[in-house]
């Protein structure tokens, strides 16, 4: 009984000391700094005044500031709806999805999609190309590091920072003229060792809105070539940035015109409000066919220990309305729609504040593509002011 009795205690000891130790593990974790962006957001929703505005995650709003569901949405949902099971998606993701993105990006009869030359997966939005990207860079180019503008979305410095790639800056935005400094930007391209890699936006540049011209991408596409550099795209904005998908992906063919081999991620957050669906694109335009089957079985080994395979819902959303000629068109009408309003609320802005006598300039307010979201309260108050 005595010696059952110790061995009890014994146990107990040991039991307290494991509980301490465990206890203590988390002792020197501090809480993280707020996200620049979605901190915006967690101080709107605490602020109990009834005329706030959220001027942080950009989301599109109606004049009431609700969130709108695209019809085509709706109607796609409504077809889907009962009609398919709950199985686990590839790792590559919808198969379907993925060419129609592909197409959206590289063009309805691209070469390169015919000829198999593509990489390419579903991904969770375009902040999970992007990170799937950057480990793929890491892996398999470890030696390399990221050119990033100044500024950019925030999250890009998060993303190549976690991936363990050293950054670095090129000059991007001028804010005496609020426009873009080209011959800044041209001079870090010429000055960047060859070779290396860039981060660009194909359009509605985050967080400026400031895009280069039709020839200044060429002109960028241009030295790139001399230079050898990796051009990365991140195209969030496709087809809401001027209401014209084809115009918005006017970089990406600039540079496919003049034989880049290129990396893009897509996103459907913005252009179809599809934010909360999580539904994107990777690909990485490849030198043949064997190359890309290859390029591609790696970005899904690194997807596999992160997510396994991607969301099923939304992918079926974005096929079927891209897949059907009427969807289709309806979204084209309604994503034209989105983008010429904010155009407008932009113009409303700009002449009202300069019908109250502002002495400075506001014409960057009508030349800078709205990446994110004006609000539209911001147009009403400037109207009414």
């Amino acid at each position: 009984m005595a010696l059952r009795s110790a061995i009890l205690k014994k146990a107990l000891c040991r039991s307290s000391v494991a509980g301490a130790r465990s206890m203590s593990l988390w002792r020197n974790v501090d809480p993280a700094p707020k996200d620049p962006i979605l901190g915006v957001t967690e101080a709107y929703l605490a602020d109990p005044s009834p005329d706030k505005v959220n001027v942080g995650v950009g989301a599109y709003r109606n004049d009431n500031g609700k969130p709108v569901v695209l019809e085509c949405v709706r109607a796609a949902e409504r077809r889907i709806a009962g009609n398919l099971n709950m199985e686990y998606l590839p790792m590559g993701g919808s198969v379907k999805m993925v060419e129609e993105t592909l197409k959206l990006a590289y063009g309805e009869n691209s070469e390169f999609i015919k000829d198999k030359r593509i990489a390419a997966v579903q991904s969770l939005s375009g902040t999970g190309a992007c990170r799937l990207f950057a480990d793929f860079q890491k892996r398999f180019c470890p030696d390399s590091q990221i050119y990033i503008p100044v500024p950019t979305w925030a999250n890009h410095h998060n993303i190549w920072r976690d991936a363990q790639l050293p950054q670095r800056t090129f000059h991007y935005y001028h804010p005496e003229s609020r426009g873009l400094d080209f011959a800044g930007l041209m001079d870090d391209i010429k000055n960047a060792p060859n070779g290396s890699f860039f981060l660009l936006h194909a359009c509605a540049h985050n967080p400026t809105g400031v895009d280069p011209s039709e020839e200044q991408w060429r002109e960028i596409s241009y030295q790139f070539k001399v230079k050898g550099h990796f051009a990365f795209f991140d195209m969030a904005y496709q087809g809401f940035a001027s209401g014209d998908p084809e115009r918005d992906a006017k970089a990406i063919r600039i540079f496919l015109e003049d034989g880049h081999l290129i990396g893009v991620a897509q996103s459907y957050a913005k252009n179809m409000g599809l934010y909360g669906q999580r539904v994107g694109c990777l690909s990485v335009l490849c030198e043949d066919e064997k190359q890309a089957v290859a390029v591609k079985s790696q970005l899904q080994q690194l997807a596999r220990p992160m997510y396994s395979n991607p969301p099923v819902h939304g992918a079926l959303i974005v096929s079927t309305i891209l897949g059907d000629p009427d969807l289709k068109n309806m979204w084209l009408k309604e994503v034209k729609g989105m983008a010429d309003r904010i155009i407008g609320m932009r113009t409303a802005l700009r002449e009202n504040l300069e019908k109250l006598g502002s002495p400075l300039s506001w014409e960057h307010i009508t030349k800078q593509h709205d990446a994110l979201i004006l609000s539209n309260r911001l147009a009403c108050s400037a109207t009414v002011g």
